[in-house]
Formats: C-alpha cells, sequence, structure tokens
C-alpha cells in the first residue's frame, strides 16, 4: 500500500500498489437505491465501481456534476454509485427523494444514488462501506471516509484499487489514470 499525501486538506491518496486482493468477495453485496430497488454489485460486471459517500451542502458538493461527467464519459467501462450520508457535519438531512430530486436537478445526476447511509465506522455502518474500511475482508485497506465525497475505486474484478480522499476531484488526473483513461 502506497500512501501519496498531495498538498491540501482531505486530498490523500491511498494505493493498493502490491494488487493485495480481497478477503471476502464484494458482489454479493448489495445496495438498496433510494426508490427502494435493491441491486447487487454483480450487476455491474466488467466494470470498476467509483463508490463515492455524497452529501448536498457540503463545500464539495459541485463534485457531483464531474461524477457524472466521468458517469457519461466511460459508462463502458465504469460505474459511479452515490452513498448520501449524514455523517459529516449534518450536511445530508434531507430524506432520499429530497436529495435525489436535488441532484438531478441541479447536476442532472443519473447514476445510482443507494438509500442515505452510514459511511463512517460503528455500528449502522453500511454493508458495503464496512467491506471499504476492515482490511480483512478487502485486503488491505481500513482507511474509512475522512469527509464528503470520499471515493473507492474497485476494478473490474473486485480489487479495491485506489482510495481519494474528498479534495481530489473526480476527473483529477490521478483518478482518470486509475479508471485507466
Amino acid at each position: 500500500m502506497k500512501a501519496n499525501n498531495q498538498t491540501g486538506r482531505h486530498s490523500l491518496i491511498l494505493e493498493n500498489k502490491n494488487g493485495q486482493l480481497s478477503q471476502t468477495p464484494i458482489y454479493p453485496l448489495t445496495v438498496v437505491l433510494n426508490d427502494g430497488t435493491e441491486i447487487p454489485l454483480s450487476n455491474w460486471p466488467d466494470k470498476k465501481l467509483l463508490l463515492v459517500n455524497t452529501a448536498s451542502n457540503c463545500g464539495y458538493t459541485a463534485q457531483y456534476a464531474e461524477l457524472q461527467q466521468l458517469q457519461d464519459q466511460y459508462a463502458q467501462t465504469l460505474q459511479v454509485v452515490g452513498f448520501p450520508s449524514n455523517d459529516f457535519k449534518n450536511q445530508e438531512p434531507d430524506n432520499d427523494a429530497t436529495i435525489a430530486q436535488f441532484c438531478q436537478r441541479n447536476f442532472g445526476v443519473t447514476f445510482p444514488l443507494v438509500q442515505k447511509s452510514q459511511v463512517r465506522k460503528g455500528t449502522g455502518q453500511h454493508p458495503v462501506y464496512q467491506w471499504l474500511t476492515q482490511p480483512e475482508k478487502n485486503g488491505w485497506n481500513d482507511y474509512a471516509p475522512s469527509w464528503n465525497f470520499s471515493k473507492y475505486l474497485i476494478n473490474e474484478h473486485g480489487v479495491l484499487t485506489h482510495y481519494f480522499d474528498a479534495g481530489v476531484p473526480p476527473l483529477d488526473r490521478k483518478i482518470l489514470q486509475a479508471v485507466g483513461v
């Protein structure tokens, strides 16, 4: 594992340099979308997954636009999934319907948004985020989101390859390189 600390707040990048394989596969896990639809992560075979905890009242909220741009440009090889969360400074207080409407109206978001979830470690943490933050499951990473818009990249084989802190914009060259474009 390599930690790459860029200049600035919330700009940490962690990379699975040794290619550590997950101890527990992520694909059996499911997410419940904000409309109540349950989807297994295996619904996106042969795609990289960019999992992002989001919030509507955050200084990074404008990243929704770049996340949508990533989804639009690389839809053949990448699936962005948003996890709205109120874990940081009450910046996502609304309900799922209001969140979805806000994201669509202001940023044209069409990528899936999961029901509002707890992403920080502890009782109630979403099972996907348990997998992302427990090395005994994902193979190497124990770093939980530091703030809204932290990003985790899983390759097409279900291996967690990167963690990008909130301050790393979705169209940053390091993310684009990791996505393979």
